[in-house]
Protein backbone atom coordinates (compact mmCIF):
# COMPACT_ATOMS: atom_id res chain seq x y z
CA UNK A 1 0.00 0.00 0.00
CA UNK A 2 2.83 2.40 0.78
CA UNK A 3 5.98 1.02 -0.83
CA UNK A 4 4.34 1.38 -4.24
CA UNK A 5 4.01 5.16 -3.83
CA UNK A 6 6.58 6.25 -1.25
CA UNK A 7 10.33 5.50 -1.22
CA UNK A 8 11.26 3.25 1.72
CA UNK A 9 8.05 4.11 3.63
CA UNK A 10 9.20 3.59 7.22
CA UNK A 11 12.35 5.66 6.79
CA UNK A 12 10.54 8.15 4.56
CA UNK A 13 7.75 8.94 7.02
CA UNK A 14 10.13 9.02 9.96
CA UNK A 15 12.40 11.48 8.16
CA UNK A 16 9.38 13.56 7.07
CA UNK A 17 8.20 13.88 10.68
CA UNK A 18 11.70 14.72 11.95
CA UNK A 19 12.36 17.24 9.16
CA UNK A 20 8.96 18.90 9.63
CA UNK A 21 9.42 19.12 13.39
CA UNK A 22 12.90 20.60 12.95
CA UNK A 23 11.57 23.17 10.45
CA UNK A 24 8.72 24.14 12.77
CA UNK A 25 10.97 24.49 15.82
CA UNK A 26 13.53 26.51 13.88
CA UNK A 27 10.75 28.78 12.61
CA UNK A 28 9.53 29.56 16.12
CA UNK A 29 13.03 29.88 17.61
CA UNK A 30 14.65 32.20 15.09
CA UNK A 31 13.53 31.33 11.59
CA UNK A 32 10.66 33.82 11.61
CA UNK A 33 13.05 36.66 12.56
CA UNK A 34 15.53 35.52 9.90
CA UNK A 35 13.27 37.04 7.27
CA UNK A 36 14.46 40.50 8.35
CA UNK A 37 17.83 39.69 6.74
CA UNK A 38 16.03 39.47 3.39
CA UNK A 39 13.86 42.52 3.94
CA UNK A 40 10.85 40.50 5.09
CA UNK A 41 10.66 41.09 8.87
CA UNK A 42 7.96 39.67 11.17
CA UNK A 43 5.09 41.86 12.32
CA UNK A 44 6.19 44.40 14.90
CA UNK A 45 5.06 43.81 18.48
CA UNK A 46 2.18 45.98 19.64
CA UNK A 47 1.02 46.79 16.11
CA UNK A 48 -2.63 45.85 15.41
CA UNK A 49 -2.89 42.86 13.09
CA UNK A 50 -3.69 43.42 9.43
CA UNK A 51 -7.38 42.76 8.83
CA UNK A 52 -8.37 41.61 5.36
CA UNK A 53 -6.93 39.84 2.35
CA UNK A 54 -3.79 42.02 2.20
CA UNK A 55 -2.34 40.05 5.12
CA UNK A 56 -1.42 37.29 2.66
CA UNK A 57 1.10 39.41 0.78
CA UNK A 58 2.51 41.10 3.86
CA UNK A 59 6.27 40.59 4.53
CA UNK A 60 5.80 37.89 7.22
CA UNK A 61 3.70 35.76 4.90
CA UNK A 62 6.00 36.24 1.91
CA UNK A 63 8.92 35.07 4.06
CA UNK A 64 6.98 32.00 5.17
CA UNK A 65 6.28 31.07 1.54
CA UNK A 66 10.02 31.18 0.77
CA UNK A 67 10.88 29.26 3.95
CA UNK A 68 8.35 26.53 3.14
CA UNK A 69 9.59 26.21 -0.46
CA UNK A 70 13.20 25.86 0.73
CA UNK A 71 12.26 23.17 3.28
CA UNK A 72 10.33 21.14 0.71
CA UNK A 73 13.02 21.55 -1.94
CA UNK A 74 15.75 20.33 0.40
CA UNK A 75 13.71 17.30 1.48
CA UNK A 76 12.86 16.39 -2.12
CA UNK A 77 16.46 16.77 -3.28
CA UNK A 78 17.68 14.42 -0.55
CA UNK A 79 15.22 11.64 -1.37
CA UNK A 80 15.68 12.05 -5.12
CA UNK A 81 19.40 11.42 -4.51
CA UNK A 82 19.18 8.84 -1.71
CA UNK A 83 16.35 6.63 -2.98
CA UNK A 84 14.87 7.60 -6.36
CA UNK A 85 11.27 6.48 -6.81
CA UNK A 86 9.07 6.65 -9.94
CA UNK A 87 6.29 8.38 -7.98
CA UNK A 88 8.51 10.75 -5.97
CA UNK A 89 7.19 13.92 -7.65
CA UNK A 90 3.64 13.05 -6.57
CA UNK A 91 4.49 11.56 -3.19
CA UNK A 92 6.73 14.47 -2.16
CA UNK A 93 6.20 17.63 -4.23
CA UNK A 94 2.45 17.33 -4.80
CA UNK A 95 1.96 16.21 -1.20
CA UNK A 96 3.80 19.33 -0.06
CA UNK A 97 1.63 21.45 -2.35
CA UNK A 98 -1.51 19.95 -0.81
CA UNK A 99 -0.20 20.63 2.69
CA UNK A 100 0.52 24.23 1.73
CA UNK A 101 -3.00 24.76 0.34
CA UNK A 102 -4.52 23.27 3.49
CA UNK A 103 -2.32 25.57 5.59
CA UNK A 104 -3.33 28.55 3.44
CA UNK A 105 -7.01 27.78 3.94
CA UNK A 106 -6.50 27.50 7.69
CA UNK A 107 -4.87 30.92 7.64
CA UNK A 108 -7.92 32.22 5.75
CA UNK A 109 -9.98 31.05 8.73
CA UNK A 110 -7.60 32.82 11.10
CA UNK A 111 -7.93 36.02 9.03
CA UNK A 112 -11.74 35.71 9.15
CA UNK A 113 -11.55 35.29 12.92
CA UNK A 114 -9.45 38.48 13.13
CA UNK A 115 -12.14 40.24 11.07
CA UNK A 116 -14.89 39.13 13.48
CA UNK A 117 -13.66 41.27 16.38
CA UNK A 118 -13.66 44.81 14.95
CA UNK A 119 -16.61 44.23 12.61
CA UNK A 120 -19.00 42.82 15.21
CA UNK A 121 -17.93 45.43 17.75
CA UNK A 122 -18.80 47.95 15.02
CA UNK A 123 -22.19 46.21 14.54
CA UNK A 124 -22.78 46.31 18.29
CA UNK A 125 -22.07 50.03 18.25
CA UNK A 126 -24.59 50.52 15.42
CA UNK A 127 -27.23 48.52 17.28
CA UNK A 128 -26.73 50.43 20.52
CA UNK A 129 -26.55 53.79 18.76
CA UNK A 130 -23.06 54.61 20.08
CA UNK A 131 -21.36 54.44 16.65
CA UNK A 132 -22.08 56.73 13.72
CA UNK A 133 -21.60 55.26 10.27
CA UNK A 134 -22.71 55.28 6.66
CA UNK A 135 -24.05 52.51 4.45
CA UNK A 136 -20.82 52.67 2.43
CA UNK A 137 -18.68 51.99 5.51
CA UNK A 138 -20.94 49.12 6.53
CA UNK A 139 -20.67 47.41 3.14
CA UNK A 140 -16.94 48.09 2.98
CA UNK A 141 -16.56 46.11 6.19
CA UNK A 142 -18.49 43.23 4.66
CA UNK A 143 -16.43 43.42 1.47
CA UNK A 144 -13.34 42.56 3.48
CA UNK A 145 -14.99 39.29 4.48
CA UNK A 146 -16.18 38.62 0.92
CA UNK A 147 -12.61 38.75 -0.42
CA UNK A 148 -11.44 36.30 2.24
CA UNK A 149 -14.38 33.98 1.54
CA UNK A 150 -13.82 34.05 -2.23
CA UNK A 151 -10.11 33.30 -1.95
CA UNK A 152 -10.78 30.53 0.58
CA UNK A 153 -13.47 28.97 -1.61
CA UNK A 154 -11.27 28.95 -4.72
CA UNK A 155 -8.30 27.54 -2.82
CA UNK A 156 -10.56 24.76 -1.50
CA UNK A 157 -11.75 23.93 -5.02
CA UNK A 158 -8.19 23.81 -6.39
CA UNK A 159 -7.01 21.71 -3.45
CA UNK A 160 -9.89 19.23 -3.82
CA UNK A 161 -9.03 18.83 -7.52
CA UNK A 162 -5.34 18.21 -6.80
CA UNK A 163 -6.09 15.82 -3.91
CA UNK A 164 -8.41 13.76 -6.13
CA UNK A 165 -5.68 13.37 -8.76
CA UNK A 166 -3.06 12.65 -6.07
CA UNK A 167 -5.17 9.88 -4.55
CA UNK A 168 -5.84 8.32 -7.95
CA UNK A 169 -2.09 8.32 -8.64
CA UNK A 170 -1.66 6.43 -5.37
CA UNK A 171 -4.30 3.93 -6.44
CA UNK A 172 -2.53 3.59 -9.81
CA UNK A 173 0.75 2.87 -8.02
CA UNK A 174 -0.89 0.21 -5.82
CA UNK A 175 -2.64 -1.35 -8.80
CA UNK A 176 0.59 -1.53 -10.83
CA UNK A 177 2.52 -2.97 -7.89
CA UNK A 178 -0.03 -5.69 -7.11
CA UNK A 179 -0.54 -6.63 -10.76
CA UNK A 180 3.22 -6.96 -11.22
CA UNK A 181 3.04 -9.63 -8.48
CA UNK A 182 -0.26 -11.17 -9.60
CA UNK A 183 1.23 -14.65 -9.84
CA UNK A 184 1.83 -14.70 -6.09
CA UNK A 185 -1.41 -12.97 -5.16
CA UNK A 186 -4.05 -14.62 -7.34
CA UNK A 187 -4.61 -17.47 -4.84
CA UNK A 188 -5.68 -15.15 -2.01
CA UNK A 189 -9.40 -15.11 -1.37
CA UNK A 190 -11.07 -12.31 -3.33
CA UNK A 191 -7.80 -11.26 -4.98
CA UNK A 192 -9.50 -9.52 -7.89
CA UNK A 193 -11.87 -7.67 -5.59
CA UNK A 194 -9.02 -6.58 -3.34
CA UNK A 195 -7.04 -5.14 -6.22
CA UNK A 196 -9.97 -3.48 -7.97
CA UNK A 197 -12.30 -2.46 -5.13
CA UNK A 198 -10.21 -2.38 -1.97
CA UNK A 199 -7.47 -0.23 -3.50
CA UNK A 200 -10.22 2.14 -4.70
CA UNK A 201 -11.83 2.24 -1.25
CA UNK A 202 -8.47 2.62 0.47
CA UNK A 203 -7.51 5.57 -1.72
CA UNK A 204 -10.91 7.25 -1.30
CA UNK A 205 -10.86 6.83 2.48
CA UNK A 206 -7.31 8.14 2.65
CA UNK A 207 -8.42 11.15 0.60
CA UNK A 208 -11.15 12.01 3.10
CA UNK A 209 -9.44 10.91 6.28
CA UNK A 210 -5.95 12.16 5.41
CA UNK A 211 -7.12 15.62 4.38
CA UNK A 212 -9.29 15.93 7.49
CA UNK A 213 -6.45 14.84 9.76
CA UNK A 214 -3.91 17.26 8.29
CA UNK A 215 -6.43 20.10 8.39
CA UNK A 216 -7.23 19.30 12.02
CA UNK A 217 -3.56 19.43 13.00
CA UNK A 218 -2.93 22.69 11.12
CA UNK A 219 -6.11 24.25 12.50
CA UNK A 220 -5.02 23.33 16.01
CA UNK A 221 -1.57 24.85 15.47
CA UNK A 222 -3.01 28.03 13.96
CA UNK A 223 -5.92 28.65 16.35
CA UNK A 224 -4.43 27.58 19.67
CA UNK A 225 -2.28 30.77 19.91
CA UNK A 226 -5.33 32.82 18.85
CA UNK A 227 -7.43 31.26 21.62
CA UNK A 228 -4.67 31.75 24.18
CA UNK A 229 -4.48 35.45 23.26
CA UNK A 230 -8.27 35.84 23.52
CA UNK A 231 -8.62 34.11 26.89
CA UNK A 232 -7.39 37.25 28.66
CA UNK A 233 -11.08 38.19 28.67
CA UNK A 234 -12.06 34.98 30.51
CA UNK A 235 -11.27 34.81 34.22
CA UNK A 236 -13.18 31.78 35.43
CA UNK A 237 -15.07 28.68 34.34
CA UNK A 238 -18.48 27.50 35.53
CA UNK A 239 -18.31 25.17 38.57
CA UNK A 240 -14.49 24.94 38.41
CA UNK A 241 -13.91 28.63 39.07
CA UNK A 242 -10.63 30.46 38.40
CA UNK A 243 -7.96 28.36 36.65
CA UNK A 244 -4.88 29.25 34.58
CA UNK A 245 -5.40 29.03 30.80
CA UNK A 246 -9.17 28.54 31.22
CA UNK A 247 -10.08 28.13 27.54
CA UNK A 248 -7.26 25.67 26.89
CA UNK A 249 -8.19 23.63 29.98
CA UNK A 250 -11.88 23.61 28.96
CA UNK A 251 -11.13 22.64 25.33
CA UNK A 252 -8.74 19.80 26.18
CA UNK A 253 -10.89 18.45 29.01
CA UNK A 254 -14.09 18.52 26.95
CA UNK A 255 -12.51 16.88 23.89
CA UNK A 256 -10.68 14.26 25.95
CA UNK A 257 -13.96 13.32 27.62
CA UNK A 258 -15.76 13.03 24.29
CA UNK A 259 -12.98 11.09 22.56
CA UNK A 260 -12.71 8.52 25.35
CA UNK A 261 -16.49 8.11 25.48
CA UNK A 262 -16.75 7.54 21.74
CA UNK A 263 -13.74 5.21 21.62
CA UNK A 264 -15.14 3.06 24.43
CA UNK A 265 -18.57 2.98 22.78
CA UNK A 266 -17.08 1.97 19.42
CA UNK A 267 -14.35 -0.39 20.58
CA UNK A 268 -16.05 -3.45 19.03
CA UNK A 269 -16.85 -1.90 15.67
CA UNK A 270 -13.54 -2.56 13.80
CA UNK A 271 -13.70 -6.30 14.54
CA UNK A 272 -17.38 -6.49 13.57
CA UNK A 273 -16.72 -4.62 10.34
CA UNK A 274 -13.88 -6.97 9.46
CA UNK A 275 -16.11 -10.01 10.10
CA UNK A 276 -18.61 -8.48 7.69
CA UNK A 277 -15.90 -8.28 5.05
CA UNK A 278 -15.13 -11.97 5.59
CA UNK A 279 -18.70 -13.25 5.24
CA UNK A 280 -19.31 -10.94 2.26
CA UNK A 281 -16.16 -12.31 0.60
CA UNK A 282 -17.24 -15.91 1.20
CA UNK A 283 -20.69 -15.25 -0.25
CA UNK A 284 -19.32 -13.38 -3.27
CA UNK A 285 -16.74 -16.10 -3.93
CA UNK A 286 -19.40 -18.83 -4.04
CA UNK A 287 -21.45 -16.79 -6.50
CA UNK A 288 -18.38 -16.28 -8.70
CA UNK A 289 -17.76 -20.05 -8.77
CA UNK A 290 -21.42 -20.55 -9.60
CA UNK A 291 -20.92 -18.58 -12.81
CA UNK A 292 -18.56 -21.26 -14.18
CA UNK A 293 -19.58 -24.45 -12.33
CA UNK A 294 -23.15 -25.76 -12.31
CA UNK A 295 -22.64 -27.62 -9.03
CA UNK A 296 -21.63 -24.46 -7.14
CA UNK A 297 -23.80 -21.66 -5.70
CA UNK A 298 -26.66 -24.06 -4.97
CA UNK A 299 -29.66 -22.58 -3.10
CA UNK A 300 -28.88 -24.33 0.18
CA UNK A 301 -25.26 -23.16 0.16
CA UNK A 302 -25.99 -19.57 -0.84
CA UNK A 303 -28.85 -19.37 1.66
CA UNK A 304 -26.50 -20.41 4.46
CA UNK A 305 -23.81 -17.95 3.34
CA UNK A 306 -26.31 -15.10 3.05
CA UNK A 307 -27.71 -15.98 6.47
CA UNK A 308 -24.20 -15.39 7.84
CA UNK A 309 -24.16 -12.02 6.08
CA UNK A 310 -27.54 -11.11 7.61
CA UNK A 311 -26.51 -12.15 11.15
CA UNK A 312 -23.29 -10.11 10.99
CA UNK A 313 -25.02 -7.00 9.68
CA UNK A 314 -27.75 -7.20 12.32
CA UNK A 315 -25.08 -7.58 15.01
CA UNK A 316 -23.24 -4.56 13.61
CA UNK A 317 -26.44 -2.47 13.48
CA UNK A 318 -27.14 -3.29 17.13
CA UNK A 319 -23.71 -2.16 18.29
CA UNK A 320 -24.03 1.05 16.26
CA UNK A 321 -27.14 1.98 18.30
CA UNK A 322 -25.31 2.74 21.54
CA UNK A 323 -22.30 4.09 19.63
CA UNK A 324 -24.48 6.65 17.85
CA UNK A 325 -26.32 7.53 21.08
CA UNK A 326 -23.01 8.44 22.72
CA UNK A 327 -21.62 10.18 19.65
CA UNK A 328 -24.64 12.31 18.73
CA UNK A 329 -25.40 13.23 22.33
CA UNK A 330 -21.88 14.56 22.72
CA UNK A 331 -21.97 16.46 19.41
CA UNK A 332 -25.28 18.10 20.31
CA UNK A 333 -23.91 19.18 23.69
CA UNK A 334 -20.84 20.52 21.90
CA UNK A 335 -23.01 23.09 20.09
CA UNK A 336 -23.63 25.04 23.32
CA UNK A 337 -20.53 24.14 25.32
CA UNK A 338 -18.63 27.32 24.40
CA UNK A 339 -21.54 29.48 25.60
CA UNK A 340 -21.65 27.52 28.86
CA UNK A 341 -18.01 28.27 29.65
CA UNK A 342 -18.41 31.91 28.57
CA UNK A 343 -21.46 32.35 30.80
CA UNK A 344 -19.72 33.98 33.82
CA UNK A 345 -17.86 36.46 31.60
CA UNK A 346 -21.00 37.37 29.64
CA UNK A 347 -23.02 37.92 32.82
CA UNK A 348 -20.20 40.09 34.24
CA UNK A 349 -20.13 42.23 31.02
CA UNK A 350 -16.43 41.42 30.46
CA UNK A 351 -16.61 40.70 26.72
CA UNK A 352 -18.10 42.54 23.76
CA UNK A 353 -20.10 41.09 20.87
CA UNK A 354 -17.03 41.04 18.62
CA UNK A 355 -14.88 39.32 21.23
CA UNK A 356 -17.66 36.79 21.85
CA UNK A 357 -17.66 35.86 18.15
CA UNK A 358 -13.88 35.62 18.04
CA UNK A 359 -13.69 33.40 21.13
CA UNK A 360 -16.59 31.18 20.04
CA UNK A 361 -15.08 30.70 16.58
CA UNK A 362 -11.54 30.04 17.84
CA UNK A 363 -12.81 27.70 20.57
CA UNK A 364 -14.93 25.82 18.04
CA UNK A 365 -11.98 25.45 15.68
CA UNK A 366 -9.71 24.11 18.42
CA UNK A 367 -12.28 21.67 19.80
CA UNK A 368 -13.20 20.60 16.27
CA UNK A 369 -9.55 19.72 15.65
CA UNK A 370 -9.29 17.81 18.91
CA UNK A 371 -12.50 15.94 18.04
CA UNK A 372 -11.01 14.39 14.91
CA UNK A 373 -11.44 10.84 16.22
CA UNK A 374 -15.05 11.51 17.20
CA UNK A 375 -16.00 12.89 13.80
CA UNK A 376 -14.05 10.26 11.84
CA UNK A 377 -14.52 7.09 13.89
CA UNK A 378 -16.85 5.38 11.39
CA UNK A 379 -14.45 6.14 8.55
CA UNK A 380 -11.50 4.89 10.61
CA UNK A 381 -13.38 1.63 11.25
CA UNK A 382 -13.89 1.17 7.50
CA UNK A 383 -10.24 1.98 6.80
CA UNK A 384 -9.10 -0.62 9.33
CA UNK A 385 -11.25 -3.21 7.62
CA UNK A 386 -9.86 -2.45 4.15
CA UNK A 387 -6.33 -2.26 5.54
CA UNK A 388 -6.59 -5.76 7.02
CA UNK A 389 -7.64 -7.18 3.66
CA UNK A 390 -4.85 -5.48 1.72
CA UNK A 391 -2.30 -6.51 4.35
CA UNK A 392 -2.79 -10.11 3.20
CA UNK A 393 -1.22 -9.13 -0.13
CA UNK A 394 1.81 -7.61 1.56
CA UNK A 395 2.12 -10.60 3.89
CA UNK A 396 2.28 -12.88 0.85
CA UNK A 397 4.90 -10.80 -0.94
CA UNK A 398 7.01 -10.41 2.21
CA UNK A 399 6.80 -14.09 3.18
CA UNK A 400 4.79 -13.42 6.37
CA UNK A 401 2.11 -15.84 7.65
CA UNK A 402 -1.25 -15.21 5.99
CA UNK A 403 -4.24 -14.13 8.09
CA UNK A 404 -6.36 -17.13 9.12
CA UNK A 405 -9.16 -16.42 6.64
CA UNK A 406 -6.76 -16.44 3.69
CA UNK A 407 -4.85 -19.48 4.91
CA UNK A 408 -8.09 -21.46 5.14
CA UNK A 409 -8.98 -20.39 1.63
CA UNK A 410 -5.67 -21.67 0.24
CA UNK A 411 -6.17 -25.02 1.97
CA UNK A 412 -9.74 -25.25 0.69
CA UNK A 413 -8.72 -24.49 -2.90
CA UNK A 414 -5.67 -26.75 -2.99
CA UNK A 415 -7.45 -29.62 -4.74
CA UNK A 416 -9.04 -27.37 -7.38
CA UNK A 417 -6.01 -25.26 -8.20
CA UNK A 418 -2.76 -27.19 -7.64
CA UNK A 419 -0.64 -24.18 -8.57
Amino acid sequence: MFVSFFPQPKLFFSSAVIWSLAAILFWFFGGEQLGAVFGLPPAAAGVPPIVGISVFWSPPFLWFYLYFAFGVGAFYAFWAWYSPHPWQSWSILVTAGILFLIYFNVQISVAVNAWYGPFFDYVQGLMSGTTASTAGEFYAGQASFVWLALIGMNVSVVNAFIVSHWVFRWRTAMNSYFMANWGQLRHIEGASQRIQEDTMRFSQIMEDLGSSFVQSIMTLIAFLPVMIALQQHITELPIIGTVPQPLVVAAIGWCLFGTLAVMLAGIKLPGLQFRNQRVEAAYRKELVYGEDHADRAQPATTAELFDNVRKNYFRLYFHYIYFNVVRYTYLQADNIFSFIILGPSLVAHKITFGTLNQISNAFGRVTGSLQFLINSWSTIVELQSVHKRLRAFEATLQGEPLPAIDQRYLERQGAEDPT
